[in-house]
């Protein structure tokens, strides 16, 4: 399991998650929602380790990321998306895919080739891997994000507001990606202003206001007006972003 265990994090003397308890199980997938600066993007940085704990506690698969010994063998199983890509801009799609791989996971290069190029045709960009950053659309540099993610064979894939740079069209094609790979079975964690997709793709949804976290329903009672709805700060969000 992933879990987060009373997790807080400050920057200076802005709280940015207070006492944070999340647990994920393999075959899930969970929804982050909540307004900006609400801390999601924070979370999902602690949970890889990039950012440091004030306190608490986060373990992937019994693995503490807090301990360094114990991070690396945490990132080799939960894979991350960013929310700009995170490119290298001087390797080709096949490359920013099998770098990883091949100097982390110590895989033959001819066989982390494979799998990329594998990789890439499923997410129709088979005919793209010898292609720079420059070289491809937004939407199509986001697919190879989450290629690159998938080549580790993560247990975990943490996904960072991953189409809020991207235009409705290249954000139609990244979600698609993601229904399928849910559909699948893969495990996600996944931060999103995209609400209607949350709703259906996820098992669960979380709702973090101000650093707490509010709400962790599953997905149907959390847009019941029993459960979530019942909310008022919930109410308020969907409200909002229904209109938007």
């Amino acid at each position: 399991m992933l879990k987060v265990e009373n997790v807080k994090k400050s920057f200076g003397a802005a709280t940015v998650l207070n006492g944070v308890n999340l647990t994920v199980r393999p075959g899930e997938v969970v929804s982050i929602l909540g307004s900006s600066g609400s801390g999601k993007s924070t979370l999902i940085r602690c949970i890889n380790g990039l950012e440091k704990l004030d306190a608490g506690r986060i373990t992937v698969d019994e693995f503490d990321v807090s301990k360094p010994k114990e991070l690396a063998e945490a990132r080799k199983r939960s894979g991350t998306v960013f929310q700009l890509f995170n490119l290298y801009p001087h390797m080709t799609a096949l490359q920013n895919i099998t770098l990883a791989p091949v100097e982390v996971l110590k895989r033959p290069r001819a066989e982390a080739e494979v799998d990329g190029r594998a990789l890439l045709a499923s997410v129709g960009l088979g005919d793209r891997a010898d292609a720079y950053p420059a070289q491809l659309s937004g939407g199509q540099r986001q697919r190879v994000g989450i290629c690159r993610a998938l080549a580790m064979k993560p247990r975990y894939l943490l996904l960072d507001e991953v189409t809020s740079a991207l235009d409705p069209e290249m954000t139609a094609e990244v979600l698609t990606i993601l229904a399928k790979l849910a559909a699948e079975g893969t495990t996600m964690v996944f931060v999103t202003h995209e609400v209607e997709f949350a709703r259906q793709i996820s098992n669960r949804v979380v709702f973090l206001e101000k650093g707490t976290l509010l709400v962790d329903l599953p997905t149907k009672d959390f847009f019941d007006p029993a459960g979530g709805l019942a909310q008022p700060r919930v109410a308020q969000f969907l409200s909002k972003m229904r209109k938007d």
